[in-house]
């Protein structure tokens, strides 16, 4: 996806959210077009890299759910460093984050988890992200006592159960030229400025 200084525009959200309502718009299926690659550090500074599926975005950064006793939850705690990238093959366009984490309210996770399906609800229950376990059949075994237990019940979200987002100070866009000489932007925090960006062009 070709871009260039007047169709990137001013705020990066906003061609970020415009790529991601074509791709949902090109395949109708937001799950096909929600991954998002999320990275962290452990205290000894190890990286580790895994998928997600972002669940939200807007003014204030890229939201996603875990399980925040599992490891991607604890090596992001609240203010901790953390990159995300989303490739969007079929529109030729990449975004890159960076910045630091936070969680996202009660609220905001409580509404989000209501409107999963059962199974999703009673799964966030099930597993205990990370953690050894001896085989499958532990967690077939703990889903059929959960469904008991919550049978003819509403399924609330357990504690440790929740959304981060990362908010970001740097991020950059990338859209695809066939001739490989590709289009970057990075946008880094500036409160001085009118958008509160700086837009820098990127050699690709």
């Amino acid at each position: 996806m070709p871009i260039d200084e007047t169709t990137v525009g001013d705020d990066p959200y906003a061609v970020v959210t415009r790529w991601w309502d074509a791709a949902k718009a090109a395949t109708g299926d937001i799950e096909r077009t929600s991954p998002m690659s999320v990275a962290s550090v452990d205290a000894s500074g190890r990286p580790s890299v895994r998928v997600v599926l972002l669940r939200g975005l807007d003014e204030r950064g890229f939201v996603f759910y875990t399980n925040y006793d599992g490891r991607k939850g604890r090596e992001l705690p609240p203010g901790a460093p953390a990159a995300i990238t989303i490739h969007w093959p079929d529109l030729g366009a990449q975004v890159r984050a960076e910045g630091t984490v936070e969680r996202v309210s009660a609220e905001e996770s409580d509404a989000y988890f209501a409107a999963r399906p059962r199974g999703h609800r009673i799964g966030a229950w099930v597993s205990p992200q990370s953690e050894v376990i001896p085989d499958r059949g532990f967690l077939e075994a703990r889903e059929r006592e959960l469904t008991e237990r919550f049978e003819g019940a509403d399924v609330p979200r357990p504690e440790h159960w929740g959304g981060i987002r990362l908010r970001p100070d740097v991020i950059e866009v990338w859209g695809n030229r066939h001739d490989r000489i590709h289009d970057r932007f990075r946008f880094t925090a500036d409160p001085g400025s009118p958008t509160g960006w700086r837009r820098e062009r990127l050699a690709p």
